[in-house]
């Protein structure tokens, strides 16, 4: 289907089929006054004057030719003028040829003054041939079907549903693809709205991409891409419906953009159902899915929100009866316990009860639903994954794209990859030569593309273990300064040095993060179209795994390094690891590291969030505002149709991957490390709320209205998320294991626990060891001499006066094993229960399946009885040669039953 050449016929057959249904066909030059450029059009009677024409007609100037795509163009005086004026002159010329007629709006009539629009109609024969060629499927009978019965639960969600006629517009239907030679088939009530305006906008761009311009260095040069990166043209975009704010007058098509406006795009309608079906008519499947698959997801987090608030409360509301915080604020315990200093020579001793809020707070995350809630969520992930891949076969079916893979997606070539390549290869499917990249053109590309992620990624971790040290000098000088007088009087903080380093450290990576993003986006784009991949989905598939891997690293790295790395090092006083043998390495606060791996991720993930919602809301609005602003200069002057949405802000190629991209490492904050913060969920539900409103109000109201484009499913989108459900396991069991402080609890509880009647009672002293002042190094000392002989750190060792000086106590090997075996058997029930909820849950739902069985066979019937019928009347009385072909179709249907 890439081929030029297959261009070329199809063009050469539009035209002479065209030529034969319209007699009163002609292209005529006519010399447009402004530039000198010659314009193509199609000679038809103007039926009213231009002035007296609605700024918001869809149609050519006769008021019967709807508009199906536009270009622009201004005069570029300062480079390449004649060259890019033959190109467009060539480019015209021939998508006239391939049966599409233009009109060209001069720069004189169009409000800045300095604008031309090409106008692109594409008549019924164009629609028929290429809608044959590219495989659309459209009715040919009204479905038998009955929809599915209503259940209970339908009474109750009914103030969620909209109006039937908003989300489903048209009846079910038998669909088969679309074939000219057959159109008595299909129910065809009036040409000129029998294909869709998403249609018609894909067919228009599939010539666009494809249709000539010129020749350079002996290789043909085609594709409206090209002629866009060149600047040739300035724009290219189908039109949308009509204003977003008011309806169609009666003449006028049905405007769906104010129809998804009204109820969809409005913050009001927050808790209605998508009108996923409008939404696909009139943006294209792959637009389509995304916003399903949002749109589940935001369902799905809805039970994982309940039960993590539910989490959060249960912390809440035992918070105060803590036995490990209530030991820490003790004066009596906590305010008797002298630590040691938490940096060399300038930090003095501190009380242990100075961090009683900190641990309060602590608990509100660690504790004994910290297990339930990170098993929960492994189940939970598993449940939206399977539930996800039946509702994508629904959407599949429901949208006739269950064989749309193996008919279209794998087989169409992007333009960038036929221009560049001088090689053709037969393809041994089709059994004909296509354009061929040897491998050996490509590795040198490979190889850089490599590098540069391998180094941006390093860059990440640079950047991570700047902010370390940044943190390690500011916590240096925190401590210092809230440890000099005061440290040994009964004093509560809350911002303890660890605290404040960890929220200060937050926000600097966070903006880190948003730069390093900014410059690699860039990069990446560049790089992949270097690689020239051969088909769209190669493209794609190329740019998600550099995008995801970077962005992995980016926003994940520093909870990571929080969760299995912080306190782990630190080594014990007298003997403390350093950084780059400067900066001695991180401690935890006394009541564990959890609290600031919360800190962290509650920074990161709110942070991405509102800076992704205003990026995305305000940014548009302030470009267009002010496009707007500066090229309505003559204001007395038509703002037209194709002139208000030329200044709409473009949503590009790559607007869905940007979309995907936020929605998967949202996904990764809520699965990866929900453990240690159960309110993630309800702030990713919150923000998808939010985000879908967005999301619709930006496209319907700031964006051009993209180019219609299939997709069957969420793509490699899919395997990053099985990817990260199956991590999220690992994730969680080790930050329960490791960052939290419950299994320390448990082992204390049943193995150490003296008191009966209060059994965690004297865990905070059990689990901080002794350390004689005096085994000090000199560099390493508080300058400040007290009359202080031991201080405690957080560790499993035993005191000085033991023969195992300062070496790790049983009770830290008991702890270990414990640890270990939590993450053995978590891992394995979680895995256990996913594998069987796998196997139990079918990819696609029998009833779906039924049906598709159903109308697979009701087509095959439809095609059968109509053959016959034809045969019928052209075999006339010849009864022994139509009794033949009768058996032959019979054959051909019975085999097709046996199929199913």
């Amino acid at each position: 289907m890439g081929d030029p050449n297959v261009f070329e016929m199809v063009e050469a057959e539009a035209i002479n089929t065209s030529r034969e249904e319209d007699s009163d066909f002609q292209i005529i030059e006519s010399l447009s006054t402004s530039t000198g450029e010659t314009s193509f059009l199609i000679t038809e009677p103007r039926k009213f004057p231009k002035h007296k024409q609605s700024k918001d007609s869809i149609f050519l100037r006769d008021g019967i030719r709807q508009i199906d795509f536009v270009l622009s163009y201004v005069d570029d005086v300062k480079k390449d003028m004649e060259l890019k004026m033959e190109r467009r002159k060539e480019f015209q010329l021939n998508l006239c040829k391939a049966g599409l007629e233009l009109e060209i709006e001069d720069k004189q009539d169009s409000e800045d003054g300095k604008t031309y629009f090409v106008k692109i109609h594409a008549p019924w024969e164009v629609l028929a041939t290429y809608a044959e060629v590219l495989g659309i499927k459209m009715p040919v009978k009204e479905s038998d079907i009955p929809p599915p019965e209503r259940s209970s639960w339908n009474c109750v969600l009914e103030p969620l549903k909209l109006p039937r006629n908003v989300n489903h517009p048209h009846p079910e239907y038998f669909t088969a693809q679309f074939n000219r030679h057959r159109q008595e088939l299909f129910l065809i009530e009036n040409k000129t709205t029998f294909f869709p305006s998403s249609s018609r906008n894909r067919i228009v761009y599939y010539i666009l991409s494809r249709c000539p311009f010129g020749t350079e260095d002996g290789k043909k040069r085609f594709g409206i891409e090209r002629l866009l990166t060149s600047n040739t043209y300035l724009s290219a975009y189908p039109l949308h419906d009509g204003q977003y704010w008011k309806p169609s007058e009666p003449s006028n098509p049905v405007n769906e953009r104010y129809i998804l406006h009204k109820n969809w795009a409005r913050f009001s309608y927050f808790y209605k159902e998508q009108p996923l079906n409008l939404i696909r008519r009139y943006y294209g499947e792959k637009i389509g899915i995304y916003f399903a698959f949002l749109g589940f997801y935001t369902e799905m987090l809805s039970f994982a929100a309940i039960v993590g608030l539910a989490c959060f409360i249960y912390g809440l509301l035992s918070m105060k009866n803590n036995p490990s915080s209530l030991e820490i604020c003790d004066p009596e315990i906590g305010g008797q316990i002298i630590m040691c200093p938490l940096c060399d020579l300038v930090c003095d001793y501190w009380r242990l009860n100075s961090t009683c809020l900190a641990s309060k707070f602590s608990h509100l995350f660690d504790n004994e639903s910290t297990v339930f809630f990170a098993i929960f969520m492994g189940i939970w992930v598993t449940l939206f994954l399977e539930f996800w891949k039946q509702r994508q076969a629904k959407l599949e079916y429901e949208w006739d794209m269950v064989d749309f893979e193996e008919e279209q997606q794998q087989h169409q070539l992007r333009p960038e990859f036929e221009a560049m390549c001088k090689h053709r290869k037969m393809n041994p499917v089709t059994k004909e030569m296509e354009p061929h990249m040897p491998l050996y053109n490509r590795i040198p590309w490979y190889v850089l593309s490599g590098a540069t992620v391998t180094f941006w990624m390093s860059l990440v971790i640079a950047s991570m273990v700047a902010v370390i040290a940044y943190r390690l000098s500011v916590y240096a000088t925190v401590a210092s300064f809230m440890e000099s007088e005061t440290s040994l009087k009964p004093v509560r903080s809350v911002l303890t040095p660890q605290l404040t380093t960890s929220l200060t450290g937050s926000c600097l990576n966070f903006i880190i993060i948003l730069i390093l993003n900014f410059f690699y986006e860039k990069i990446s784009v560049w790089i992949t179209k270097m690689e020239i991949p051969r088909t769209h989905q190669e493209y794609e598939s190329s740019l998600t795994l550099k995008m995801f891997l970077f962005q992995f690293v980016n926003y994940y790295s520093s909870c990571f390094y929080v969760a299995f790395f912080k306190g782990k090092f630190v080594g014990y006083p007298g003997k403390y690891t350093y950084l780059f043998n400067v900066w001695r390495n991180e401690e935890c606060d006394p009541a564990g590291c959890l609290i600031e791996l919360t800190t962290q991720l509650t920074i990161i993930m709110t942070g991405k969030q509102i800076f992704g919602n205003f990026k995305e809301a305000i940014y548009p609005f302030i470009l267009n505002w002010w496009r707007r602003r500066r090229s309505r200069t003559n204001s007395e002057k038509l703002y037209s149709r194709w002139e208000q949405d030329h200044d709409l802000e473009s949503f590009g190629s790559l607007g869905l991957f940007y979309e995907y991209l936020e929605t998967v490492i949202q996904f990764g904050f809520v699965t990866l490390f929900v453990a240690s913060f159960p309110l993630a969920p309800l702030l990713a539900l919150l923000n998808n709320i939010i985000e879908i409103r967005v999301d619709a109000w930006k496209l319907t109201t700031q964006y051009r209205r993209p180019v219609a484009a299939k997709a069957h499913s969420i793509g490699v989108w899919q395997d990053i998320l099985y990817g990260m459900a199956v991590l999220s396991v690992a994730t969680n069991a080790f930050i329960v294991a490791f960052t939290s402080d419950i299994i320390p609890r448990l082992v204390y509880y049943y193995a150490y626990a003296t008191n009966t009647t209060e059994p965690l009672k004297g865990y905070i002293n059990s689990s901080l060891s002794v350390f004689l002042i005096s085994d000090f190094p000199n560099r390493t000392a508080p300058s400040e001499k007290r009359g202080i002989t031991t201080c405690r750190y957080r560790d499993y060792r035993y005191p000085p006066n033991h023969d195992w000086k300062y070496f790790h106590s049983m009770q830290f090997w008991h702890v270990l094993a414990a640890k270990m075996t939590f993450i053995i058997v978590m891992e394995h029930v979680v895995f256990l229960f996913k594998f069987l909820l796998a196997w139990k849950i079918p990819d696609v739902p029998k009833d779906v399946s039924e049906r598709i069985k159903r109308e697979k066979l009701m087509t095959v019937k439809i095609l059968h009885d109509f053959e016959l019928n034809k045969l019928r009347e052209n075999l006339g009385l010849n009864s022994n040669l139509f009794a033949k072909e009768v058996m032959i179709q019979e054959n051909k249907l019975q085999l097709a039953k046996s199929t199913m």
